[in-house]
């Protein structure tokens, strides 16, 4: 049985862009869409909801938001299976429990430029930080679309291996998937005790960290390329911060795809500083893709 996408649905403008994203992606990888309302989704996220639909909150029946949710979906594409579930439960809950048996979950961000859009949902936040699957959060001013997108280009964001084998192989199936290239990047930095104010000597560290970043790049790399040669690749090591090259990239990126560690038993976000603001600033979707260690 193939595994769903799952999209939390509240009716509000963000949940029906992920909507529209998720079922485009369901479509682009063949796999049925499933959408989820959470009763007590305003216990999170506040009772604007209503108001924004010009109705009082108690006439918002979740029957409607999920149906309105499907029929949208079925409109986008005939294709797509879809399924729906209300559940008696908090936002977070009903997604973290959904993910363990989802091929990954889409979540929109709150709004779309502005203060808006650099706040986080909590439920987006929390998700991302703990869900057994990967999760992609929808920022940016992306044009409600999974297809090719403008930029037709994915980045995936390389970390250190082991750690970046899941990440690597969503970056290379969504690339596939799209028919668009693979921008793998890595961060290097030289730091300041190295360096040394000899003229001759002066590049040389720099240079053992750079080759050192290219080395982990084609280690990472090496198999996923293998299983899709298809793919267009492109590996690039960027002097800098992790947060500020992958920031940069996301500016012309259609997903940025980065690799969190989840560590067994323990409790709360784990994301990481670089999946963190990423997730906060990033102008494209971001999929986070958990890897256990």
């Amino acid at each position: 049985m193939e595994l769903p996408l799952v999209v939390g649905v509240d009716g509000s403008e963000s949940s029906l862009r992920a909507v529209d994203w998720a079922t485009d992606e369901a479509a682009l990888r063949g796999v049925p869409l499933r959408l989820v309302y959470a009763s007590l989704w305003e216990r999170y996220e506040g009772a604007a909801l209503a108001e924004g639909l010009g109705r009082p909150s108690e006439q918002v029946m979740a029957e409607d938001i999920v149906e309105a949710a499907a029929r949208r979906a079925h409109r986008r594409a005939p294709e797509v299976k879809v399924t729906t579930g209300v559940l008696p439960d908090d936002a977070a809950s009903v997604l973290l429990n959904e993910a363990h048996t989802a091929a990954a979950l889409v979540v929109g961000s709150r709004g779309r430029s502005g203060l808006a859009e650099l706040l986080l949902g909590s439920v987006s936040l929390t998700v991302a930080g703990r869900a057994a699957c990967p999760v992609i959060v929808l920022r940016g001013n992306q044009d409600n679309q999974a297809r090719a997108g403008t930029h037709r280009r994915v980045v995936l964001g390389v970390a250190e291996e082991p750690h970046s084998t899941a990440a690597t192989r969503f970056a290379f199936e969504e690339a596939e998937a799209r028919k668009v290239t693979l921008d793998a990047v890595r961060a290097w930095r030289c730091p300041a005790y190295e360096s040394t104010d000899h003229p001759l000597l002066a590049g040389e560290p720099a240079r053992l960290h750079e080759q050192r970043a290219a080395e982990i790049l084609d280690s990472a790399l090496s198999k996923a390329a293998a299983e899709h040669p298809a793919v267009a690749l492109r590996r690039r090591t960027a002097e800098g911060s992790a947060r500020r090259i992958l920031l940069d990239a996301s500016d012309d990126a259609d997903l940025l795809v980065v690799g969190v560690r989840r560590h067994h038993g323990l409790a709360g976000l784990q994301l990481g500083r670089v999946a963190h603001t990423l997730l906060h600033h990033s102008a494209c979707p971001v999929a986070v893709v958990p890897q256990r260690g």
